[in-house]
């Protein structure tokens, strides 16, 4: 939780199926900037809420999801996904940040920092040994973030994506 001088401004949670009705427009906003960037087909209600219930159904093996709301208001304004997985090249767990998105009003403000780094304790308490992501060539705006962050920017891999 990120804190002013005299109170917190926000906070972050792990979703659970109360949060649900507030973190679907937060998914539609980040799967419709993919659309737009990228051409991403938008998904459906059904298939986000697929998603969340899974990870909500079993955060041990599948994962979890982050809000962030205003503390005061409660108001939604951002989430992140992260999935655990295996590393034969790092010997063990590691966690996947699939998902970082903050509402564009509140862009700026260091929101996304204190949400990575949530990301990273959270792994930790998993047991994950690294925590990894990874944005678009053209997203220059979370780049920004991420190279602030003191996370090492691959040169070395590409990423590739065979639709099943």
């Amino acid at each position: 939780m990120a804190t002013s001088e005299t109170e917190p401004r926000w906070s972050i949670e792990i979703v659970n199926e109360n949060d649900l009705v507030d973190l679907l427009p937060l998914m539609h906003a980040y799967c419709e900037f993919y659309h737009q960037t990228e051409q991403i087909p938008i998904i459906s209600d059904d298939a986000l809420m697929g998603v969340s219930r899974a990870l909500i159904a079993n955060p041990t093996h599948e994962g979890i999801q982050l809000i962030v709301r205003n503390f005061k208001e409660r108001t939604p304004i951002g989430f992140a996904t992260i999935y655990w997985c295996w590393s034969t090249l790092i010997g063990g767990r590691c966690a996947i940040m699939n998902d970082l998105f903050i509402c564009e009003q509140y862009r700026g403000q260091g929101i996304a920092d204190i949400v990575i780094t949530e990301c990273a304790r959270q792994a930790r308490e998993h047991g994950a040994l690294s925590l990894a992501w990874e944005t678009s060539i053209d997203n220059k705006r979370a780049q920004t973030v991420y190279n602030r962050s003191g996370a090492s920017k691959s040169h070395r891999w590409l990423h590739y994506s065979l639709s099943l």
